[in-house]
């Protein structure tokens, strides 16, 4: 700058310091774009990573049944399983049957439904051994469906019509003996709960439902 006089040299100094400003602000910008571009992409795979996480974890619940298993198994308690479970499946996952478990009134191949409560009773409280289930969880003294002539399921004529507690009305429940319309109701509402009764025991659960009580309506009801 030997040739430059001063007033040149103070004008290339201003010059200098207008390009350095000029670089110092577009080099920050530059960098202020790369953050928020970074920011941007990392907030939008967060939200598609939860989003994804959610649908994943609402199908896998989509998936399973839920059930409640109590009496005679080894670890009472409510289970996650499999679609197009049976019974025997939750008795299974409970850690199997106790010693006392007495399932000659249950029907192990029963197809297990979402929120169902499954009861499983102990020797001496299953009062008929003799009857079982058959494939249509119709209760029969054989095991199998009684038929008449047209093939349609029938009793004889000198049976009682039973009353089937997972499908009754409040009207049907309030025949039986000793069952009244507040009975009947309570029934319903713990059918509505619990989901199916799994053996005819299981009624007993219901508030104002005895032994006694039971020993009158036991012989005229069904699953």
């Amino acid at each position: 700058m030997k040739n430059f006089n001063k007033k040149q040299k103070i004008i290339a100094i201003i010059l200098l310091i207008i390009i350095c400003t000029i670089f110092y602000f577009y080099n920050k910008n530059t960098q202020n774009n790369i953050a928020e571009i970074a920011d941007l992409n990392l907030s939008t795979n967060t939200n598609e990573n939860k989003s994804e996480i959610k649908e994943e974890t609402e199908e896998k619940s989509k998936e399973k049944v839920i059930v409640h298993i109590t009496g005679a198994v080894k670890n009472n308690g409510v289970y996650e399983l499999e679609p197009e479970s049976r019974i025997i499946d939750v008795i299974n996952k409970a850690g199997g049957l106790a010693e006392d478990a007495d399932v000659t009134t249950i029907n192990l191949a029963y197809k297990i439904e979402d929120g169902m409560k499954i009861h499983i009773p102990k020797k001496g409280e299953n009062l008929e051994n003799n009857r079982t289930q058959n494939p249509n969880n119709i209760t029969t003294e054989s095991g199998l469906p009684k038929t008449n002539a047209e093939g349609e399921t029938s009793q004889s004529n000198n049976q009682t019509k039973k009353v089937n507690i997972n499908t009754a009305t409040k009207e049907e429940l309030d025949t039986l003996p000793g069952i009244g319309e507040s009975t009947a109701q309570k029934i319903i509402d713990y059918r509505n709960k619990n989901g199916k009764f799994t053996s005819i025991e299981e009624i007993k659960e219901v508030s104002g439902i005895g032994e006694s009580k039971y020993e009158k309506i036991k012989d005229m009801i069904i699953l």
